[in-house]
């Protein structure tokens, strides 16, 4: 599973932590594996299901779901 970079960075800053969330933009890209940095993450007490990208909706308009 992966995170979007941005959703940690806007966190951290929500919490204060300017310094950690100019360090996080810097060292990791865009999508965050959790699984690679589960012990970072958990470091920055972040629960990478709160940060998920939302499920695509159930609705789908493809030709073959009509």
């Amino acid at each position: 599973m992966e995170i979007n970079k941005t959703k940690v960075i806007e966190l951290l800053k929500l919490r204060g932590l300017n310094d950690r969330a100019e360090w996080v933009d810097r060292q990791l890209p865009a999508r965050i594996d959790v699984y690679d940095n589960a012990s970072l993450l958990a470091t920055l007490s972040i629960n990478p299901d709160e940060l998920a990208d939302d499920p695509p909706s159930d609705r789908d308009d493809s030709p073959s779901n009509r």
